[in-house]
């Protein structure tokens, strides 16, 4: 049988709603489509054109880690090809990235020294120390004491150690022991064995002999940052006592 018109009309309406209903989601999905791909468009975009560099904070010298470390010295250096000294410390820290580079002892230090026939001298020692490998230059501080075969004893709280020009001197309060006679001044400076010395602006004991000859003006201390050029005196002759 033929179906009746009503059934044909309800057939041909459902028809085109499923047909319109398809088109609608159809749509959707395209505009959905299209509005994902613009936003990952401008996102690109943006990123892109924004891209910002990521640069660290400038490094202090303070900050400058060392390039060694090492724990429980007890070694012996050469000058020249002669072994001249005996180093004993707790640390000793290598550090090439502050200006001027130095060797740092922070834990204290002892030295022995040695004369050619590496008979033993003088003995050295420091809370603190710091050596200037470029320019040869060593600092002392924080009970600095030397002490010499012929019986010398030096004290001192800062003392430098020249090793281009092979002497002692020091800028602060200093006092020299000898079996003789003992001396304390601001100004000290003496050569490497601590025989020929002068003692600026000092008291103590002396004999009439030592007051003779002209009297060495006191040399004031130039105060200054730890990473500023240690200052070397301009040269003086030495008074031997």
């Amino acid at each position: 049988m033929e179906p009746s018109g009503i059934d044909s009309w309800q057939q041909t309406e459902d028809g085109l709603n499923n047909s319109q209903c398809s088109g609608n989601i159809g749509f959707l999905r395209f505009r959905l489509l299209l509005f994902l791909f613009f936003n990952s468009f401008i996102f690109l975009f943006f990123s892109c054109s924004e891209a910002q560099e990521h640069i660290a904070a400038a490094v202090n010298p303070e900050d400058s880690a060392s390039v060694m470390t090492t724990y429980g010295v007890n070694t012996l250096i050469t000058d020249s090809g002669v072994i001249k000294y005996r180093i004993v410390t707790e640390r000793w820290d290598v550090n090439t990235a502050r200006i001027p580079s130095r060797w740092e002892f922070m834990k204290g230090i002892f030295f022995e020294q040695f004369d050619e026939q590496f008979h033993m001298q003088a003995y050295i020692q420091a809370d603190t120390a710091w050596y200037y490998d470029q320019i040869r230059l060593w600092k002392l501080r924080g009970r600095v004491s030397i002490r010499n075969v012929k019986g010398l004893i030096y004290t001192s709280e800062e003392l430098y150690w020249d090793g281009v020009k092979h002497e002692f001197y020091s800028t602060v309060f200093s006092r020299v022991v000898t079996p003789e006679r003992t001396m304390e001044g601001t100004y000290f400076r003496s050569d490497e064995k601590m025989e020929h010395y002068i003692v600026s602006n000092s008291m103590g004991s002396f004999m009439a002999a030592d007051m003779e000859g002209e009297q060495e003006q006191p040399t004031n201390k130039n105060e200054g940052d730890e990473d500023n050029e240690p200052l070397r005196p301009a040269p003086e002759k030495h008074r031997r006592y």
